[in-house]
Formats: C-alpha cells, sequence, structure tokens
C-alpha cells in the first residue's frame, strides 16, 4: 500500500498537467487510471479535492486545494448525487 506522501507526490504531478489528461502511474498499483475532481464554492478559486485510482480504488482527499485555471469544479450548493457523480467509494489514504 503506497503512503500518503506517495499520493501527495502522485497529486502534485497530476495536479500539474491539469486541465490535461495525466497518464502518471497510480502510486499502488501502477494503473494509469488516476482521477481528480474539484468540489468547492462556485467562483471561488479553490476547493476540496478527491484523488483516487479507478483501478485499485485507494487515494487521497485534499481540504482548501487551489483549483487550476480550465479545470471544473463541481459547485458545493448542488445537490449530493450531482457533486458526487463519477467519484466511486474509494479507500482513503492517510
Amino acid at each position: 500500500m503506497a503512503s500518503f506522501d506517495d499520493w501527495l507526490d502522485a497529486y502534485e504531478v497530476v495536479y500539474g498537467a491539469l486541465p490535461a489528461e495525466s497518464d502518471h502511474q497510480c502510486p499502488n498499483c501502477g494503473h494509469r487510471t488516476l482521477r481528480m475532481v474539484f468540489t468547492g464554492p462556485p467562483g471561488a478559486g479553490y476547493g476540496y479535492a478527491s484523488f483516487w485510482c479507478d483501478t485499485c480504488l485507494e487515494g487521497i482527499h485534499i481540504s482548501r486545494a487551489p483549483v487550476p485555471a480550465g479545470a471544473e469544479a463541481r459547485s458545493i450548493a448542488a445537490p449530493i448525487e450531482e457533486r458526487t457523480r463519477g467519484i466511486p467509494n474509494y479507500r482513503l489514504v492517510t
């Protein structure tokens, strides 16, 4: 199991590529299926980042993350079904 620090390193790489998609390897399983979704107040420029691997379903959650220009951020005011659409119930690495 990859450490929280390993996940932070992967987060920085994927975050740095936004709004383009990254093919960076998952620090846990090695597959190139990392996903990131931001949720926050509309127009605030910050939010919460959900970052996970679609293959092994592990990942991290970052609070108060800056949302880079061009990246989509879901509204925190939207119904929960809309905010969490496509985000699996993944295991949080602490």
